[in-house]
């Protein structure tokens, strides 16, 4: 216990000596885990918003006017038949689509002189990825009593490449972010060994072990992470409690639509802070100190 104290106080002592590097590498690990912070928050929010747009996505099959009930039928069908496509669909009568139609737009329906709108079905797939291959396999059975298959095909396409964009680009900001964030911490530690290489030469020839030598400007880099990190965690707080609620009043969006929770982020920054410091402090100490 004691070792480790004066290996603490060791530390202490370099990062006082060397307070300017220190804060800058402490700042820039903030930066970093708070753009992290937010990465995680708003990358998790977009993949969960993006879940639940391609989970509303349907494929709707009008019929003419005067379709059958064994026209229906034969749609309803295939519909049974195909539940490793299929994960719900619904039929919804004309009566049914005039009232939908009523309660959303009451101003545009309030005088008709008849119901315009066509009998359907509304299909949701497994998938939000099969919409088209779904639509397709309706279209090629040409069922009588068909007027047309729609299904949000562009929509989906492009629900589909943003929710792919956004991934990568969350993937390629958060491996810049913390490679950034190593260098610096690197960068930090070799000024330290620079401005103590008299001390080191001393210490050596007086007997100190490796890791005692060592031991130092690892806790220095694991402190340098972990102040950053708890420094974005703060910021990161005070945001979630001032400026979202701000924010989130603007925007409508669903329930089942949410990020990452704050406690859970906020240990990954913790860790990633840590693990940021202490690879810093091993690639220096393997390449700038050969004791």
């Amino acid at each position: 216990m004691s070792r480790f104290k004066l290996v603490v106080s060791e530390a202490l002592r370099s990062m006082g000596a060397n307070i300017s590097t220190s804060f800058a590498a402490a700042t820039t690990v903030l930066i970093g885990m708070f753009l992290l912070g937010l990465l995680i928050a708003l990358g998790t929010w977009v993949v969960s918003w993006s879940d639940h747009v391609k989970d509303q996505l349907q494929v709707k099959v009008f019929f003419v006017d005067d379709v059958t009930p064994k026209q229906v039928n034969a749609v309803g069908s295939f519909l049974r038949a195909n539940t490793d496509q299929i994960k719900d669909y619904k039929f919804v009568s004309r009566t049914e689509a005039l009232a939908r139609m009523q309660k959303r737009y009451p101003e545009l329906t309030r005088d008709l002189p008849e119901n315009p709108l066509p009998a359907s079905y509304e299909i949701t797939p497994r998938r939000a990825e099969e919409v088209k291959q779904l639509s397709a396999s309706i279209r090629q059975h040409k069922f009588a009593g068909i007027e047309r298959v729609k299904d949000g095909q562009q929509t989906s396409k492009r629900i589909l490449q943003v929710a792919r964009v956004i991934e990568v680009v969350f993937l390629v900001a958060v491996i810049v972010l913390l490679i950034a964030s190593v260098l610096l911490i690197a960068n930090t530690i070799r000024l330290s060994i620079f401005a103590r290489r008299r001390e080191i030469e001393v210490m050596k020839l007086v007997g100190a072990t490796n890791w005692f030598v060592r031991g130092p400007f690892m806790v220095e880099g694991l402190l340098c992470g972990l102040a950053g990190a708890l420094a974005a965690v703060v910021l990161l707080l005070l945001g979630k409690e001032i400026a979202l609620p701000a924010i989130l009043g603007h925007i409508d969006t669903s329930n089942d639509v949410r990020a990452l929770g704050f406690s859970v982020t906020a240990l990954i920054l913790v860790g990633v802070g840590l693990v940021v410091g202490a690879v810093g402090s091993s690639f220096t100490l393997r390449r700038y100190l050969k004791v």
